[in-house]
């Protein structure tokens, strides 16, 4: 039996562990800074979650950028990056190399061509850098040798660095090869991890509601999602698992289970008004056809009884009125859970940031190891605010790896 050749041990400045945004954002600017620079990845490819971003378009930042947007068990951590790398630099970075780009709803930045395009900006700005890749690669194994000084082993070779960089992401769409490896890697040089949960994630309904609206599965309206601690008013969508859409998206970063989620489906009017309105103007009127003119026909069948629906307005009382608004108005739900990290596109929680230095992404405990994006605990809003902490991470810890 031939026995294989031992893996040689090779010598780099950086490895960055991860070739997602911040990962290829750290080794843009560790490379202009004239270090030697090797990002380690298991996919087969750079980039696949950049390239599903934005549903192929890629929204890739927002104009509206604010530590407001993000959340975390450090609230203030984010605000030095974000600051120092904005969402302005990397907007001039697209426009050199003269992507097409649109703003759409509430300051989002997409590709006006498709995801490929950002993928490729960075990928040439890599290049340039003379940063190095080895795909398809698994980790094994991390040492440290002493104060910026690691080994690591790899399925492919094991390297020896000054600088280590985690920038595996977090735990949403493991179907591209999300995993646990860089809060493990925090684990074992003894750095807090807080609890992980799905964010940005459509919600489930209790076996009752989901039967009762079921049928309007496809179904989108404009609304206010609300809880004690946020509003958001965007669009929900009813699938035939539950809830999701833009507004369901954003609040499952603030739903807690067993919480109530109060929904207001016609955000825009005073309903009662409207039905006191109609009652005087068209008193034969059925109450369904006031109701349609807002909201599909099926939705309304669902939320108010057929002998209701079916009545003329004369014959409706001024508190049957204010009933129906709190139908719509005041709709209140609770949620059985999340459809979790299968349909996620964030992981809420990670490593802890009071463990890093916000200037740098350099840990307090362990010289020479870095953490950038989604595997730190910060998680942001939809629309762009995740990839802007992206690049504004791994901006910084490029910086000073």
């Amino acid at each position: 039996m031939i026995k294989p050749y031992p893996l040689l041990t090779e010598k780099t400045d950086v490895i960055i562990i991860g070739a997602g945004a911040s990962g290829l954002m750290c080794s843009i600017e560790a490379g202009k800074r004239h270090r030697k620079v090797l990002v380690i990845d298991h996919a087969k490819k750079p980039g696949r979650k950049i390239l599903m971003s934005g549903g192929g378009r890629c929204n890739f930042t927002n104009y509206h950028i604010n530590a407001d947007n993000y959340i975390s068990h450090n609230p203030n951590f984010c605000k030095s990056a974000l600051s120092r790398y904005t969402q302005w630099d990397f907007l001039t970075l697209v426009q050199k190399h003269h992507i097409a780009f649109s703003e759409r709803a509430q300051g989002q930045l997409f590709c006006d061509g498709s995801s490929r395009d950002i993928l490729n900006m960075l990928l040439s700005e890599c290049e340039q850098a003379g940063v190095s890749f080895q795909v398809n690669s698994k980790i094994e194994k991390i040492e440290q040798l002493g104060e910026h000084h690691f080994k690591v082993y790899s399925s492919r070779g094991n390297y020896i660095c000054q600088s280590l960089v985690v920038a595996t992401g977090g735990l949403s769409m493991p179907a591209i090869g999300a995993s646990p490896l860089g809060y493990e890697i925090a684990e074992q040089f003894h750095i807090k991890v807080w609890p992980r949960c799905a964010g940005l994630v459509p919600l489930t309904l209790q076996p009752k509601d989901k039967e009762k609206l079921s049928t309007l599965s496809g179904i989108a309206v404009d609304a206010m999602v609300s809880n004690k601690q946020q509003s958001f008013r965007e669009n929900i969508l009813f699938t035939h698992r539950g809830l999701s859409g833009s507004a369901i998206l954003q609040m499952s970063l603030y739903w807690q289970p067993g919480e109530e989620l109060t929904i207001n489906l016609l955000p825009e009017i005073d309903l009662v008004k409207v039905l006191k309105e109609q009652q005087q103007q068209r008193p034969q009127r059925k109450v369904k056809s006031v109701l349609a003119e807002y909201l599909p026909k099926r939705l309304v069948a669902i939320m108010v009884m057929n002998d209701l629906a079916e009545s003329p307005l004369r014959k409706i009382s001024h508190g049957q009125f204010k009933e129906i608004s709190a139908q719509f108005q005041q709709w209140t739900i609770k949620p059985s859970g999340t459809e979790g990290y299968r349909t996620a596109e964030v992981t809420l929680g990670g490593v802890d940031c009071n463990a890093i230095s916000s200037k740098t992404m350099e840990t307090h405990p362990v010289v020479g190891l870095f953490f950038t994006g989604e595997v730190l605990d910060v998680s942001g809003w939809l629309g762009g605010y995740n990839l802007q902490w992206a690049w504004s991470s791994g901006w910084c810890a490029g910086q000073y790896v």
